[in-house]
């Protein structure tokens, strides 16, 4: 692992805060109407950037406090483990998995947000370098706790219309297939080419699927 600070984590969680404190301090701005995953928008005005933008916003403080928590935890190892651009990388694309299953799968009226599609992909990415450090017992031991972490969470999101659980499911997918495209820095000769390469192209299929599948809900609502 490298023992440098993790800078990105920083900075994630620092956009998060004043995006918050934005939300909090100039409510009339209505910050979580312009920037959550709210599928009428990208499809009727156009608003792309509400695949990104969704991992930056919370509702409410426990929401915000939650997240915060979790992400300076697990950022910090999955920081560690990957290095500082990669896991930036794996951060942004897990997020945006996270929106496009949102578009997808979600009610046309749902708005969602939070840094959860992102952080749940941090949680898949680990889970692939546990699939390739069987030989390491601290990293299978992270391994089964964060594996039991998803199960409980996904489990109360089946009981929980206030959680966004295709949300995390799409970060989970993005996680674990950027995880497994950029690999374990020093390391790669662990993750092998044709794998690599095969990640690549499903997280391109899954993009394009959600895509399909929140384009076809709309059409069955006109």
């Amino acid at each position: 692992m490298r023992k440098d600070k993790p800078y990105v984590m920083y900075t994630l969680f620092a956009i998060n805060t004043i995006v918050f404190l934005m939300q909090y301090l100039l409510p009339g701005l209505s910050i979580e109407n312009q920037l959550g995953m709210f599928s009428p928008s990208v499809i009727w005005q156009h608003q792309y950037w509400r695949f990104i933008t969704p991992m930056f916003i919370h509702f409410g403080l426990m929401h915000f406090a939650l997240n915060g928590v979790v992400l300076y935890y697990m950022g910090q190892q999955c920081e560690a483990i990957f290095g500082h651009w990669r896991f930036a990388i794996i951060y942004l694309l897990s997020g945006i998995m996270g929106n496009f299953a949102s578009f997808a799968f979600n009610q046309p009226t749902t708005l969602s947000g939070g840094a959860s599609t992102a952080i749940f992909g941090l949680f898949g990415a680990f889970l692939v370098v546990g699939l390739h450090y069987r030989d390491n017992g601290a990293i299978q031991a992270l391994t089964r706790q964060f594996a039991l972490f998803i199960l409980m969470n996904l489990a109360f999101g089946l009981f929980d219309s206030t959680i966004d659980i295709w949300g995390h499911l799409g970060g989970i997918i993005g996680g674990a297939l950027s995880g497994w495209a950029l690999a374990v820095p020093y390391s790669q000769d662990r993750f092998s080419t044709r794998a690599r390469v095969t990640a690549v192209l499903f997280f391109i299929f899954a993009i394009v699927l959600f895509v399909f599948f929140g384009l076809r809900k709309f059409s069955m609502y006109q």
